[in-house]
This record gives C-alpha cells, sequence and structure tokens, in this order.
C-alpha cells in the first residue's frame, strides 16, 4: 500500500494538503481531535472540488441534453445498418462529429472526481494502519485517529473485526451503525438524484433506448454504492454521502431553471415564467430572455408547452421579441394551433345565411340578423283589402301617372313588361 500511495503521491500529498489546511481552521473552532473538525474538514474539500467541477457539470448536460436529441437519428442508423455493425460504428461516429457531441462527456464529473476519491481513500487507510501520508505527519495522525463521528472512528470500515475496531478506540455496534446508516443515505440520495433526472428532465416525446438505459442505472447506482460502501471507511462515506447531497442540490437548481425541452420541468418553468413575465410586463434577468428568445427563434418547432406559453402571452396583450424581450400594446391577438399556424384570435364576422324561397315569402328572419326586405320590390303579397290602404299621398302619386287604371296597375309580386300569352283553351 506504501509503494502505491508512493506513486501516485501527485494526488496524495495535494489532497492531504487541503484537508489539513481546513482542519486548521476547523480545530481552532471545534478542537483539533474532534470528529466536527476532521469530518467538517472533508465536507469543506469535497465543496472545494465540486466548485471546481462546475464546468464540467455544465458541459455534463449539454452533452446529456444533445444525446436525447440525437436517438431518433441512432435508431433510424442502428434498423438501417443492423446487419453490419462495422458500417453501424462509422456511420455513429460520423453522427457524433457532425453534431459536435461526445457520448463520454455525461462521465466527465466522475472521472474527474476520480483522483481526489482514490487520494482521500488512501490518507483514511494511511490513518486506519498509523502510516504518515503526503503532509500528515505523526502529531497529525494521532489527531485522526482520536477522531470520531458519532462514535465511529473516521478510518473504521464496516467489516472491521473488534480487535481493529478496539484499537481505534470504538466498538463494532457503533461503527456499524453508523457505517450502515450512511450507506443507505447515499444510496438514496443517488436513487433519488437519477429519478428526478428521468421522472422531470427528460423529453417525454421521445421515448429511445437512452431513456430506458438510464432508467435501468436509476437502479443500478444505488445498489453498487451500498456493495462497495461496506468496504469504505467512514471518511470515505463523508466524502461520498455530501457529494451525492451536492450533486442533488445542483440538479434540482438546474431542472428548476435550465430545464429539458418537451420535459414537466419546462412546462412548470414556464407556467411560472407566464406569471412573471404578466405580472411585470418585462423578462427580468437575462436566464429568462434567453429561454424567449429561443422560444421565438423555433417558430413551428415549438412544443406544446411552448406554444401555450406564446399564446398565454399573446392573450395578455404582450409580444415575445426575438431578442428575448416583451414588449406591451398588442392590438391583434395572434394564437397558434398545435401544429403551430398561426390563427387570428379575434372573432370572424358571421355572413347571413342566405334564405330559400319559402323563407323569403314567409317573411322569417334571417340568421345574420338583418330585418327582412320590406322594399316595393319584395315579393310578398299583401294580404289586406284595398280599402284598408290609405288614400293619402300614394293614391294620389297612382291618380297623377298615366294609365293608372286597374288593368295597367302592376300587382305586387307580377313580372313587368311583355306578358307571354296564356295558351288557348283546349275546351
Amino acid at each position: 500500500m506504501d509503494t502505491i500511495a508512493s506513486i501516485f503521491s501527485f494526488i496524495t500529498t495535494p489532497v492531504s494538503w487541503v484537508i489539513v489546511q481546513f482542519h486548521k481552521v476547523y480545530g481552532a473552532i471545534f478542537g483539533p481531535d474532534t470528529g466536527w473538525a476532521w469530518g467538517l474538514s472533508i465536507v469543506s474539500l469535497v465543496i472545494l472540488i465540486r466548485i471546481c467541477l462546475i464546468p464540467l457539470f455544465v458541459k455534463q448536460i449539454k452533452s446529456t441534453r444533445a444525446m436525447q436529441t440525437l436517438q431518433p437519428e441512432m435508431k433510424k442508423i442502428q434498423e438501417r445498418y443492423k446487419n453490419d455493425k462495422q458500417r453501424q460504428s462509422e456511420e455513429m461516429m460520423k453522427l457524433y462529429k457532425e453534431t459536435g457531441t461526445n457520448p463520454l462527456s455525461s462521465c466527465l464529473p466522475i472521472l474527474a472526481q476520480s483522483p481526489f476519491f482514490f487520494a482521500l481513500y488512501h490518507v483514511l487507510n494511511g490513518i486506519a494502519t498509523g502510516d504518515t501520508i503526503g503532509v500528515i505527519n505523526d502529531s497529525l495522525l494521532a489527531s485522526a485517529r482520536k477522531a470520531h463521528i458519532f462514535g465511529a472512528p473516521l478510518a473504521a470500515k464496516f467489516k472491521d473485526g473488534s480487535s481493529v475496531v478496539d484499537a481505534l478506540g470504538a466498538t463494532v455496534t457503533d461503527v456499524r451503525v453508523v457505517t450502515a446508516i450512511m450507506i443507505v443515505l447515499m444510496s438514496a440520495s443517488q436513487f433519488y438524484t437519477q429519478r428526478q433526472l428521468m421522472t422531470k428532465n427528460v423529453d417525454t416525446t421521445v421515448k429511445t433506448p437512452f431513456m430506458q438505459q438510464q432508467k435501468m442505472l436509476m437502479y443500478v447506482f444505488p445498489v453498487m454504492f451500498a456493495f462497495f460502501g461496506i468496504n469504505f471507511p467512514v471518511g470515505v462515506l463523508v466524502y461520498w454521502l455530501t457529494t451525492n447531497v451536492w450533486t442533488m442540490g445542483q440538479q434540482m437548481y438546474v431542472i428548476r431553471n435550465n430545464p429539458t425541452p418537451g420535459s414537466k420541468a419546462q412546462a412548470a418553468y414556464l407556467e411560472r415564467l407566464h406569471k412573471h413575465v404578466t405580472h411585470h410586463g418585462k423578462t427580468r434577468s437575462r436566464g429568462e430572455r434567453a429561454i424567449v428568445k429561443a422560444i421565438v427563434t423555433k417558430g413551428r418547432d415549438r412544443n406544446e408547452f411552448e406554444r401555450k406559453f406564446i399564446n398565454g402571452l399573446t392573450k395578455a396583450g404582450l409580444a415575445a421579441q426575438p431578442d428575448g424581450t416583451v414588449t406591451t400594446g398588442v392590438t391583434a391577438e395572434v394564437a397558434e394551433t398545435e401544429d403551430g399556424t398561426p390563427t387570428s384570435a379575434a372573432a370572424k364576422r358571421q355572413q347571413p345565411k342566405r334564405q330559400s324561397k319559402s323563407q323569403r315569402q314567409s317573411g322569417a328572419k334571417p340568421a345574420g340578423g338583418a330585418e327582412p326586405d320590406t322594399s316595393p320590390t319584395s315579393l310578398i303579397k299583401s294580404d289586406e283589402p284595398q280599402d284598408a290602404k290609405p288614400a293619402g299621398g300614394a293614391a294620389k302619386q297612382a291618380a297623377s301617372k298615366p294609365g293608372s287604371g286597374a288593368r295597367s296597375k302592376a300587382q305586387s309580386g307580377q313580372r313587368k313588361g311583355p306578358q307571354r300569352p296564356k295558351s288557348p283553351s283546349k275546351k
């Protein structure tokens, strides 16, 4: 073990130095030999490492989304070249190269943490065996061996026997209870992190083998953590539990503020964004403007949640602009159908329905709400007797016209002009 530690001293020495620096700070507060001082030193090491890995985490998110987008194309390639594995691999690599996607990018945070985990494991194992590693000298080694977390020494393991545990000043029961609780919490946090990724931040409109793979990992990773956890020292369990909790919180933040398009998280985010924008009448931050700009740029390629968001802004008298801002004073409301086709939200003016001959003769009111025609050219015959008509100006007008006799008067409804002679009677 000393040989391995000496070979990888370029990793173990910096890690041990960071732990010692944090121990000086916490030792002045809680005491140098307490479990709080050494335990918080390990927690601070995790936080420092994860802050440095934030750029890799962002790259992992982008790579995961790019892989989800490429799943339909990858499935087509697999079906087209299912009998030619070499050609299938070549087409896959060509697709990755054209889109700038790297399948291994999703594993970068885990790979980047591996050296620090390896170094911490050897540092804690050296404390258990009484060996000095890196900058940890004899006095620091003695202080670390006295440190206990809830009765369990930092260097103790779940499988250690009574002789090893007694040498560290603890009991087997305390060690196994503490390590078992930490292993359960570590596995549960890993399961919840993967589960919230699958249930909230995955495009539900695309069913691909990638989703099945992620679903399988949701159950495999917790089992692996539980299996390997019984061989880890308590200090390493503190490290992994802290990094799992950090990952869970970091992922919750990303899912809430930058969800995957088409996911349930995006629907919830756009609903919150719609309330904020309609309340303030504008986008308030750069992140909100970036989201609105991406939605506007998509045009007809918007998904169901994005179309609903744009329509909601329009109904509120707002309009999303290509630069991500929102303007007011929209006069015409424009909505989008399910396929993204813009349609006028205002009700179309209905044309009056054409009436049949029977409706016109009966004087029925048109469907459009217009009054029936009462002009002199109406075909409706008057049932009133001639005597009932007023003998006013209309009678005088009729008398002044030439040929105003009874025969020359055009009856209502009779066609004007030369009449067709009646056919002679057959009698």
